[in-house]
């Protein structure tokens, strides 16, 4: 692995160019590299894998290690099958030394522009990068995202996002409100309840469906595969069943069963909360449910049901913007979310040599997608070089 905070070397054979030296990032890099194409990962900040550095001390990939891998490295089974935060980091580092992959740090991308065939990219210290191909790989989980909650700003109580959560050590003996039941806030509330904090609430804005991560040894990504391409009535009405079989009616608790289907949600773009401890925590009483925020009066948080409530502090699991916009915004290639039109192997019609990876949530698990993606794209790549050069 090669990486520098200054070291960018022109050649005529202009390189492609990675944003983001993420799981996605890395994956093309060492694809292209695997079939002879020169890329360059630029990452903004000093090191490999910065939002995986970032998580919650607690969290572990939610899919098994066997299905993580990316192209040319498995993870080592010293791992264990759910891969914890700081060995995921270990490997990161690990598969950018083993490929030789060039990283360049502390580089940040402002914005992709054409330049007859090529591509111009707009980067940290008035730099103009020429590159022949563009990888997008700034991630799913890039920008944090706040709701703009009335009297938000004038709040006096302490309200962070889910970003800057590490542990529970500082909530110890406090009242802490999470807003959000995805993943990472129904596992934060669960880790809330198990590390000491006195009270723990739970807001909840739309009932999701809830898995179990494994049953009778069989995880939830492989049923995530085999269902991803099935019609979604089917599916929704399998789900239906797997969740009356395999997971407890939590109606009496204030978790309902969802109305929607399984698949319904999905296209909706809402994956399934995977249980690591929260349905425990809310039969004990140890996470209560409760409507959703509405607004922020002084001290107080307004729910939806009008109860007011005054928390030590309030943490917001409420997502993140993929902040696509300044970069790529002008190319028209970002749908009415701000999303990329399309991913992987396919190019927007108007910006051939563009790809985008690591923009889905896919049920079938991030770094799974990932690895098959990364593939798709080298061979897209390497294709086109040798289609010009002929």
């Amino acid at each position: 692995m090669a990486t520098t905070p200054l070291a960018l070397s022109p050649q005529a054979d202009h390189p492609v160019y990675v944003i983001g030296a993420g799981p996605g990032g890395l994956a093309v890099a060492a694809a292209l590299r695997a079939r002879g194409v020169r890329a360059v990962v630029l990452e903004k900040s000093d090191a490999v894998g910065a939002s995986w550095r970032a998580h919650y001390d607690r969290l572990r990939l939610h899919t098994t290690r066997r299905l993580s891998g990316l192209p040319g490295l498995g993870m080592p089974r010293s791992f264990g099958r759910w891969v914890a935060r700081a060995d995921v980091v270990r490997y990161l580092e690990k598969y950018a030394e083993k490929h030789e992959l060039e990283i360049v740090t502390g580089v940040e991308v402002f914005r992709v522009e054409r330049a007859g065939a090529d591509w111009v990219l707009h980067a940290t210290g008035g730099r103009r990068l020429t590159g022949r191909a563009v990888v997008v790989a700034t991630g799913y989980n890039h920008t944090p995202r706040l709701p703009d909650w009335p009297g938000r700003d004038a709040y006096k109580g302490r309200l962070d996002h889910a970003r800057t959560y590490r542990n529970p050590e500082p909530y110890t003996g406090k009242d802490v409100l999470v807003v959000g039941i995805g993943n990472t806030g129904a596992e934060i509330a669960a880790d809330l309840a198990d590390g000491g904090a006195a009270r723990v609430r739970l807001a909840v804005r739309t009932v999701p469906h809830i898995v179990k991560r494994t049953t009778a040894g069989w995880p939830a990504q492989r049923s995530g595969i085999l269902v991803r391409r099935l019609p979604t009535g089917l599916v929704d009405r399998m789900g239906a069943l797997a969740a009356r079989v395999g997971t407890p009616d939590l109606s009496a608790y204030g978790l309902p069963r969802p109305e929607k289907g399984l698949a319904t949600r999905l296209r909706e773009g809402a994956i399934p909360v995977q249980d690591v401890g929260l349905i425990d925590a809310v039969r004990a009483g140890k996470v209560e449910v409760v409507a959703a925020v509405e607004a922020f009066e002084d001290d107080e948080v307004v729910l939806a049901d009008g109860t007011r409530i005054t928390p030590d502090a309030v943490i917001a699991a409420t997502g993140y913007r993929r902040a696509l916009e300044p970069l790529v915004g002008h190319l028209e290639v970002l749908d009415g979310r701000g999303h990329p039109v399309v991913h992987g192997a396919r190019c927007p019609r108007e910006a051939p040599g563009l790809y985008f990876t690591g923009f889905t949530n896919p049920i079938s698990g991030m770094f799974r997608e990932l690895a098959i993606d990364a593939e798709k794209i080298a061979r897209r790549i390497a294709r086109s070089r040798g289609a010009a050069r002929s």
